[in-house]
């Protein structure tokens, strides 16, 4: 249920550490946290692709599970998805990108709200475990909307 946070909170931590101990890149919060969601979305992205399960993130199947029946292609539909996320990741970590990228993977945050409300409500395991339920899929999506914004606003560094 936490590994999404943890791709997204560890790596930043870890970056902002690097920071600390002098890489330029990541001498900002919020350089850190454009690279730490950069990091999470590769991730994520790349399970969109995986026809099997990897080790924490769902496959190519549990997420077409979640497509709610009124999206239309939802094999397409993730692998779209999928495209976005790594995308986004890439526009990220480059300066010049970072604000387009943090604004649009915002949006695509906001767009994949309804696909985690059907999944929850219908009870969709990923990856194996249990649904996760709704009380924490709408408050971690509402993380990852503001981290993407926040980052995308890049006011604190050079990186």
């Amino acid at each position: 249920m936490f590994e999404g946070l943890l791709l997204l909170f560890v790596p930043w931590l870890a970056f902002r550490a690097a920071g600390a101990l002098g890489v330029t890149r990541f001498a900002g919060w919020q350089s850190s946290a454009a690279h730490a969601l950069a990091v999470m979305l590769v991730f994520t992205g790349v399970a969109h692709f995986a026809p099997d399960s990897l080790t924490v993130m769902p496959s190519h199947d549990d997420l077409t599970a979640m497509v709610p029946p009124f999206v239309p292609a939802p094999d397409l539909t993730v692998y779209t998805t999928g495209v976005l996320e790594l995308l986004g990741a890439a526009g990220l970590v480059l300066r010049a990108t970072r604000r387009l990228a943090g604004q649009c993977l915002a949006l695509l945050f906001v767009c994949l709200i309804p696909a985690n409300i059907y999944a929850a409500a219908a009870d969709i395991p990923l990856n194996g475990d249990p649904a996760t339920p709704l009380w924490f899929r709408i408050p971690e999506q509402i993380i990852y909307i503001a981290v993407a914004l926040w980052a995308a606003r890049d006011t604190d560094d050079p990186g």
